[in-house]
């Protein structure tokens, strides 16, 4: 199956709090979105690696796309290197995305920067035909997507672009609290500890940010991205 888009995150729930309205109205557009995640999020505080499995799972439901795999790097302790990298080359080259979304550049949690720069370089030497891999058996040719976007996360980055998902916010929302052992939610009664994520101003933040980018380009809601280079349009009348 080739790919539109191929979203990456260095933990399962990573893409759904950061770009999921995007996918939502891509999927909706009739674009194949697939989603990766890097690790399986075993040293989260709440859950464990197996729910955040059925809760990746059913967000991937939620958001209807076409395929989500999870490479089960270590959690914490994945580093950019050749191993790493040639694993996420084998599925860049397996769905052959034009857009690849992944981790913001800088974050709080140390595993989304290391995604970041991790995904940005496996991007890169996808496209080199030098570096040979295979998949069940079979050679695969070198692919490189046309755009890396990195999405926002903790910190309060200053988008190069943003997508209106005035129409995808709910959607958005279902897919964030498919993570119900994660996120605050008034009616659970669950007894793990505390987390800066499982706060209600933090669920409330996920809204609060797309609301305050959709007010700033004069829509309800958007989601922001930073770029590797410059993005460039066929016509200054395609901005809204």
């Amino acid at each position: 199956m080739k790919l539109d888009i191929l979203a990456i995150g260095a933990h399962p729930d990573d893409v759904e709090l950061s770009c999921s309205g995007t996918i939502a109205k891509e999927v909706s557009r009739g674009k194949k979105v697939g989603i990766l995640d890097l690790t399986r999020g075993e040293l989260g505080t709440r859950g464990s690696a197996e729910i955040r499995d059925q809760e990746a799972k059913r967000a991937a439901e939620i958001l209807n796309v076409h395929v989500r795999e999870n490479l089960a790097f270590r959690d914490g302790f994945f580093v950019n290197d050749e191993k790493h990298q040639l694993e996420i080359i084998k599925i860049i080259r397996k769905y052959k995305p034009e857009i690849v979304l992944c981790n913001a550049i800088t974050d709080r949690h140390i595993d989304h920067g290391k995604g970041s720069k991790l995904t940005s370089d496996a991007c890169f030497l996808s496209g080199l035909r030098r570096i040979e891999t295979t998949l069940d058996g079979m050679q695969q040719d070198a692919w490189r997507p046309k755009h890396v976007y990195h999405y926002i996360q903790w910190k309060n980055i200053e988008p190069d672009f943003v997508v209106d998902i005035s129409d995808y916010m709910d959607i958005k929302m279902d897919s964030v609290m498919a993570y119900s052992s994660q996120f605050y939610n008034e009616n659970d009664k669950n007894s793990e500890p505390s987390t800066p994520i499982s706060s209600k101003n933090f669920k409330d933040s996920v809204r609060y940010r797309a609301y305050d980018l959709g007010r700033i380009i004069g829509v309800e809601y958007a989601e922001g991205y930073t770029v590797e280079r410059y993005v460039a349009v066929d016509s200054i009348f395609n901005l809204i």
